[in-house]
């Protein structure tokens, strides 16, 4: 009877350590799997080679054709390897310590990167094989290869955006007028700001001109060129130059906005703008203007601001026949007379009444008698660029 339970209890402990060595064979080949990675062992002197299953999978070899033998290794790899492959096995027979080397194999038409870790299988009279771990690493490396590349095409799509900036910016420069260079007609003073979008695809047709007419009165003019870019910025300079000669004749601002649209409609396909022109008579200061879809300036009057009053006017290129109307506002003395382009107020997290509203609010601050400090002030009050669109601003101040 001892005996017989003896025995059962020897059968039930062998069973058991079957039981776990076959489990911890599942998790290792469950392990391998998700590493993608194998063991070889390859015996010098009898020639014989053992691969764990993973190993087949990574060479796309069918288990029955049997592992490759170390002589044959080399066949298996991409010929810009073998000299790696080389110096990998020497080194691993040479010395004691693990070594390591990446190198590429062809796997059913495919490139495939593996990586192989060696040590030597030591004997007293020296090693008499090795021992390696070969683990497939084509995913990593495909992944590094992308994300190199894409920061190489960030890179150069960054360098390409400063350099279509620096291009656009002087070309806008060349085409608008020198603020610095605007004429300052007796008893009136005109500060002009042009502020760039931050964003280089943004970067539109807005523009603006004060220049003297023929009649002694100063011509000025803000507008603003739908789209972006350089196609914006080649219309931009078509329309104001068309103004500055047509502003020549002499004719009222609204005669100048119809023939302003004439052109858009007839020469700039599929390209519409808006824009305020008005004449100054620096004697009776008197203002003359008309708009085109465009938005009222700002009058500051004893350090209160106010939106004009608009004359109709409809947006240059929308549609034909429908005449501009002319307004007339007198000046005084201390007056700041403010025309900007929707970029000041307009941002995307906001509607646009906001900005308006904002900038209504803190242009009473801006002095007649310091237009350059009053604009930076302003431009700073209301938080700085605009990051979506230019903005351009030209204040006239009436002096005593």
């Amino acid at each position: 009877m001892v005996d017989v339970m003896g025995n059962a209890a020897v059968e039930s402990g062998l069973l058991g350590h079957e039981t776990d060595a076959e489990m911890l064979a599942v998790r290792l080949a469950h392990a391998q799997r998700l590493g993608n990675m194998g063991w070889a062992e390859w015996h010098l002197h009898t020639g014989e080679t053992i691969w764990s299953d993973q190993v087949y999978t990574i060479f796309g070899r069918d288990p029955g054709q049997g592992p490759i033998p170390l002589p044959q290794l080399a066949k298996h790899v991409e010929p810009a390897y073998v000299a790696a492959l080389d110096r990998l096995l020497w080194s691993a027979v040479q010395g004691v310590e693990p070594v390591q080397a990446e190198f590429r194999i062809r796997r059913g038409g495919e490139l495939r990167d593996l990586r192989v870790v060696l040590e030597p299988l030591m004997a007293p009279g020296g090693p008499i094989g090795l021992h390696g771990v070969i683990q497939d690493i084509t995913g990593r490396r495909r992944a590094e290869r992308l994300m190199s590349e894409s920061r190489r095409q960030l890179l150069e799509a960054r360098e390409q955006a400063a350099e279509e900036r620096h291009v656009m910016l002087a070309l806008r420069d060349a085409i608008l007028p020198d603020p610095a260079c605007c004429p300052s007609p007796p008893h009136t003073s005109i500060a002009v700001r042009y502020v760039p979008a931050e964003k280089t695809a943004n970067l539109g047709g807005d523009w603006f001109e004060a220049a003297p007419a023929p009649d002694g009165r100063l011509l000025l003019a803000i507008g603003d060129v739908s789209g972006h870019g350089l196609p914006a910025i080649a219309h931009m300079a078509q329309l104001r130059h068309a103004l500055v000669g047509l502003a020549m004749t002499g004719r009222p601002a609204n005669r100048l906005l119809d023939w302003l649209n004439e052109l858009v409609l007839h020469q700039l396909n599929d390209t519409t703008a808006t824009a305020i022109i008005g004449h100054l008579d620096p004697e009776t200061r008197v203002f003359a203007w008309s708009q085109a879809g465009h938005l009222a300036p700002i009058l500051v009057r004893d350090g209160v601001a106010g939106r004009l009053d608009q004359p109709r006017g409809v947006l240059l290129g929308a549609t034909f026949g429908r005449p501009y109307e002319l307004a007339t506002t007198r000046l005084i003395p201390g007056d700041v007379l403010l025309l900007f382009t929707d970029g000041l107020v307009e941002r995307r997290t906001r509607d646009i009444d906001v900005g308006l509203d904002q900038v209504v609010a803190v242009a009473g601050q801006v002095p007649g008698g310091d237009l350059e400090e009053g604009l930076d002030r302003l431009l700073s009050d209301i938080g700085g660029p605009n990051p979506e669109d230019d903005a351009c601003l030209l204040a006239v101040g009436i002096l005593a």
